[in-house]
């Protein structure tokens, strides 16, 4: 399913699997190094890389452990709430925004991080970044497929839409924020889908009609571009 997904939308950047699990799972090593922020380890997993991570892996980025509820300790619990203070004081977020923010009901024990292709089992959500034209392919077949966004496309953070596929059984389009986009090295000209794993077959078959659908739209209407 990667690989049709990949070939159908001629995609740069590899699909990217997290499931999240109760416990240190079996065979999938430790992440080698603990990152700047939670979604550096989704680069990671697009490089080619398999591993998980554990709660202390994501302390480097308290807006990601807010996200995906990983308990902080007093310090990391400070510097969440200077990095807030921070983002208030600039005007880009204000405190009663901050509990609309998806996050995961669940504690967070551990993750698995892996190239879709290498998933073992169901992704709980699968991360896809490219271009508006691949993103708006896969916004027309995830409403063909019944798992369109009902919620438009969310801005900050970009973490939350982890949370938001969980929570909403639904496909979540992103366009990113800054934290990302310096992180993850996401190109200016790229932004995010994600989905939930449960969906891939249903999305990546109603991917193939709605990519050659197109295809045959776009020459009726350069046909009838060149008439009028």
């Amino acid at each position: 399913m990667s690989e049709q997904i990949q070939q159908l939308l001629n995609l740069e950047t590899t699909p990217v699997a997290v499931t999240f699990h109760d416990a240190q799972p079996a065979n999938v090593p430790h992440v080698e190094k603990v990152e700047a922020s939670g979604c550096t380890y989704w680069r990671r997993a697009a490089e080619g890389k398999t591993f998980y991570t554990e709660a202390s892996d994501h302390y480097n980025c308290p807006i990601g452990c807010y996200t995906h509820n990983v308990e902080l300790p007093p310090i990391q619990m400070e510097e969440l709430e200077n990095t807030l203070g921070l983002m208030g004081e600039l005007g880009y977020i204000t405190m009663e925004e901050v509990p609309g923010i998806p996050r995961r009901e669940e504690p967070f024990k551990s993750a698995v991080y892996s190239p879709l292709a290498d998933a073992t089992g169901t992704p709980d959500v699968v991360i896809i970044s490219g271009t508006p034209r691949q993103m708006m392919l896969l916004m027309e077949a995830a409403t063909a497929a019944g798992i369109g966004a009902e919620d438009g496309v969310m801005g900050r953070p970009t973490c939350a839409v982890i949370p938001a596929v969980i929570q909403n059984g639904r496909s979540v389009s992103s366009l990113g924020c800054i934290g990302n986009r310096v992180y993850t090295a996401l190109s200016d000209d790229d932004f995010y889908f994600a989905f939930p794993g449960e969906h891939i077959e249903a999305l990546a078959e109603k991917l193939e009609t709605i990519v050659n659908a197109n295809r045959a739209l776009a020459e009726y209407h350069q046909q009838r571009q060149a008439e009028i």
